[in-house]
């Protein structure tokens, strides 16, 4: 909850300019559907309606729409000029706040649709893992009920956008993969465009 709560007042931290549409727009939407997740949840964020199930839904496919976005003003204003890239500390900030949104986007992403979903794995849980972790890949590491939380899927996003590859969760259906893959070169290009502009900035 918490991490949520600081995902949707993020942008807020950045330029105006970054956000789709007024600054106030994207943190009020996220911050209504977090609201309405409360309310039909019971003060949950499991996803244990129907309702919760869609509202989730909703919030992860904002939350992604939100870093796309602020992504491509970024390499945008990278590649053709802007106000943030005269100052190397405007653009490192600029640039971290991003790199940021885009790792929490992702972890909720993962934790969405790992398996069905938080209330499917504790439930109902597939034969085979979307994304398996150490625990699913050797049981005498963890006891035998253990599933993941979303610090674990806030942990393989940090991961994926440093190293941008598998570290230790291993992606084995074709959609992690691919939302993987993304993550790794969104990371990568955030980090390389960012970090050769304020060197250049700096000389």
């Amino acid at each position: 909850m918490v991490t949520l709560v600081v995902a949707a007042g993020w942008p807020l931290l950045l330029p105006a300019r970054f956000t789709l549409g007024p600054p106030w727009l994207v943190p009020s939407v996220e911050l209504l559907l977090i609201a309405a997740i409360m309310v039909a949840e019971g003060g949950h964020v499991d996803s244990r309606s129907d309702a919760g199930r869609v509202l989730t839904l909703v919030l992860v496919i904002v939350l992604v729409a939100e870093a796309a976005g602020i992504t491509t003003r970024l390499v945008v204003d990278l590649s053709q000029g802007g106000p943030e890239t005269n100052s190397a500390a405007d653009l490192l900030r600029t640039g971290f706040g991003v790199w940021v949104y885009t790792i929490v986007a992702f972890a909720f992403l993962y934790w969405r649709f790992d398996g069905g979903g938080p209330q499917t794995r504790r439930f109902e849980p597939h034969e085979y893992p979307d994304l398996a972790f150490p625990e699913n890949l050797n049981p005498r590491v963890a006891p035998p009920d253990w599933r993941p939380e979303f610090l674990d899927y806030l942990y393989l996003g940090f991961t994926n956008a440093t190293a941008f590859s598998p570290t230790d969760v291993m992606p084995l259906a074709r959609w992690a993969k691919l939302a993987m893959a993304i993550q790794a070169a969104v990371s990568l290009l955030i980090l390389g465009l960012v970090i050769a502009r304020a060197v250049n900035i700096l000389k």
